[in-house]
């Protein structure tokens, strides 16, 4: 984790919370030790909280869906529910307090009428990309899997990423991140595709890919064919 903060040039040390969306291990494994090591407060919802085998309260501040943490002068975080198999997960809305927002989106199958509310307006946007559907069909994975990804509780595909993104695009959004893009079932440069179909004449931001591996930015806009393919490797 220390190494990808070093990546966006951020001091662990500078970190005051940790929120955590869920406890599946990829997003949840390191918090707790991360919290105490860099002494910064810890943050999930009750059920997250029990499933990481933590103590509200003594080691977790715990939240409810929509309860807004005030986590500084001039930060705010609202976790909003979003559907995720086997998971109380959230996505984040983060405010300045001044009528800036942003937000962090991933790891649902589909959006919900209050978090699409809370997207619209927000300036910066990282939602994740998660699979191209050809290529998801054509895997080797078994269609119990195959229908999981795909399903309500599954995971944003390049197609929906496209379709939510669209739906809350505005003249002040002025980034958006495309995140946790399968390995083995998407590609950086058919996400960005995807979605600059969607929205790029009406899109006057910046578009960038952030890799599995950490925060990577990359925009493979106005490469070669051959520098996308490469860049994919």
């Amino acid at each position: 984790m220390e190494h990808r903060l070093a990546l966006v040039g951020v001091e662990p040390s500078s970190i005051d919370a940790i929120v955590v969306t869920h406890h599946h291990g990829d997003h949840s494994k390191s918090a707790s030790k991360a919290s105490k090591k860099w002494n910064a407060r810890l943050y999930s919802n009750l059920e997250t909280c029990i499933r990481m085998g933590l103590e509200p309260i003594s080691e977790v501040r715990t939240f409810e869906g929509l309860e807004r943490l005030h986590i500084s002068e001039n930060l705010s975080l609202l976790p909003v529910s979003v559907p995720h198999d086997d998971a109380d997960n959230v996505a984040i809305i983060a405010s300045n307090g001044e009528g800036k927002r942003a937000a962090i989106v991933t790891d649902l199958g589909e959006p919900t009428i209050e978090l699409m509310k809370h997207l619209s307006g927000c300036e910066h946007i990282s939602i994740e990309a998660n699979y191209d559907l050809n290529r998801l069909i054509s895997s080797p994975y078994p269609p119990s899997l195959k229908k999981r990804i795909t399903g309500r509780g599954g995971h944003l595909s390049n197609v929906q990423a496209a379709d939510i993104l669209a739906e809350v695009l505005h003249p002040n959004l002025k980034s958006i991140v495309l995140c946790h893009l399968s390995e083995k079932n998407n590609a950086p440069h058919l996400a960005e595709s995807e979605v600059l179909h969607q929205i790029g004449d009406n899109f006057q931001g910046v578009l960038s890919i952030s890799r599995q591996e950490g925060p990577d930015f990359s925009n493979l806009l106005g490469q070669s064919d051959l520098e996308q393919i490469k860049s994919t490797i």
